[in-house]
């Protein structure tokens, strides 16, 4: 029988039906097309990131030293701001995320640091894709996580380390602690902890836990400001300090959300437990201090927000809502503990409690994915063998923690024995604005 539809229509047909067939299958038949709703959420995100740092992170510190020291805290978050940039740039992208010569399941050097294939951004232009977005953005993406990181350490050294000293050994550390354990993390098949499937979002072995044992270290070997802890040493802006942590809490939505790297379901629920644990860690932080002392502090409930931040970090791309009340709730507990009980009974001078919050936090939050990423408690990793991966998370995180320590250790005696660690006593005593930077905080 012959078709009632004439030939030219039937043509016309056939094409139609092949140009819907393409249009139905995007994802299947070109999965590496950008995205542009991935895209436009990670530029988001990006900006987010670098944001916690400048100004966030700047003011968090600037408000909590003295006055005579404000203006150092923010130089120091600006210049790492800048240099670290330009390290990234040269060649620490590539030393992080460099797959050349990783092999799944196999331990080679590429195991713990990449190459320089990528070094200067070699070959990557805005036409190049990470999964669905440019991999120069994602290039900048990691590069906001480079930026404040060594920002994270400077808190526990404030007012007293000369600027040279902390810039010499920002970068050696950036190189040396951060591309590795960066790239043993986050460098896909082939890399020593992303192998043994340790489960890290956003940075809670990378950025909270290096960073936390970095500043104990560092605190240690520069020993405690003068007059610590007899003389009191209050924060000079708790205005200052609270517009920060109000930063650093939206910024973390970047942060996690974007750890993501795409507007999804994962991304908004990565940012749904980091307000949950936040939120609940800074109650917490709140109510100790209501019940010991008869006031709660802003310094108090802002500390304990940083506290849950940190500590939600490398689950929040794995747990559900009841992972994030109960990390939010066990971190302002025990962070809390760190900070205001333990560092006064073992005497050490983590002058913003960098410690006690981001590696205490971190630590915390490393663990507690084992159990929360389980469907069981709302988590999106199916019937996991939680005993089996918390020995994975503690593994990694003893072997980061004794790392970062041995070679934190070293860079800094090497420091001091070149250019010195402290600043002079007359230095520390005038304030490190003008002794070392000529400028004061406040005309007055």
């Amino acid at each position: 029988m012959q078709s009632p539809v004439p030939a030219p229509l039937r043509k016309v047909g056939w094409f139609t039906a092949l140009a819907l067939l393409f249009l139905a299958v995007p994802s299947a038949a070109f999965a590496d097309e950008l995205d542009t709703g991935d895209t436009a959420w990670i530029l988001v995100s990006t900006a987010l990131v670098l944001f916690m740092t400048l100004p966030g992170l700047a003011l968090f510190y600037g408000g909590l030293v003295r006055t005579k020291n404000v203006l150092s805290v923010l130089m120091q978050c600006l210049a790492l701001a800048g240099v670290v940039t330009v390290l990234w740039t040269v060649f620490g992208y590539s030393l992080a995320f460099d797959t050349t010569g990783m092999v799944a399941g196999t331990t080679n050097l590429h195991s713990f640091i990449g190459g320089f294939d990528k070094a200067f951004l070699a070959g990557i232009t805005g036409d190049v894709l990470s999964g669905t977005i440019p991999e120069i953005l994602f290039v900048t993406f990691q590069m906001t996580f480079a930026i404040i990181t060594p920002g994270l350490i400077i808190g526990a050294f404030a007012e007293r380390m000369k600027f040279s000293a902390m810039m010499i050994f920002s970068v050696v550390w950036l190189v040396l602690v951060y591309l590795p354990i960066c790239h043993m993390t986050w460098g896909g098949d082939g890399a020593y902890f992303w192998d043994m499937g340790v489960f890290d979002f956003a940075g809670g072995i990378v950025v909270h836990i290096t960073a936390g044992v970095a500043a104990l270290v560092a605190c240690i070997v520069l020993g405690p400001r003068k007059g610590y802890p007899g003389t009191p040493m209050l924060p000079h802006n708790m205005t200052m300090c609270y517009i920060g942590t109000g930063m650093l809490w939206v910024g973390w939505y970047g942060f996690n959300g974007g750890s993501a790297l795409g507007a999804n379901g994962g991304a908004a629920m990565a940012i749904t437990v980091t307000q949950i644990s936040a939120a609940t860690a800074a109650c917490v932080w709140m109510f100790i201090e209501w019940v010991r002392f008869g006031k709660p502090s802003v310094l108090g409930i802002a500390t304990g927000a940083i506290a849950g931040l940190a500590a939600v970090t490398p689950a929040s791309g794995f747990i559900g809502p009841v992972g994030g009340l109960t990390i939010g709730l066990v971190s302002g507990f025990v962070c809390y503990y760190a900070a205001a009980i333990l560092k006064i009974k073992l005497g050490y001078d983590d002058s913003l409690d960098v410690f006690g919050v981001h590696g205490v936090g971190g630590f915390i939050g490393t663990l507690l994915v084992s159990f929360f990423a389980h469907e069981r408690f709302g988590g999106n990793q199916g019937d996991l063998a939680m005993g089996a991966q918390f020995g994975t998370q503690l593994l990694a995180s003893v072997i980061t923690i004794v790392f970062t320590a041995v070679v934190t250790w070293i860079i800094l005696k090497g420091v001091d024995a070149t250019v010195g660690l402290r600043v002079t006593d007359d230095d520390e005593r005038s304030g490190l604005d003008v002794a070392l930077h000529g400028e004061s905080g406040y005309d007055y």
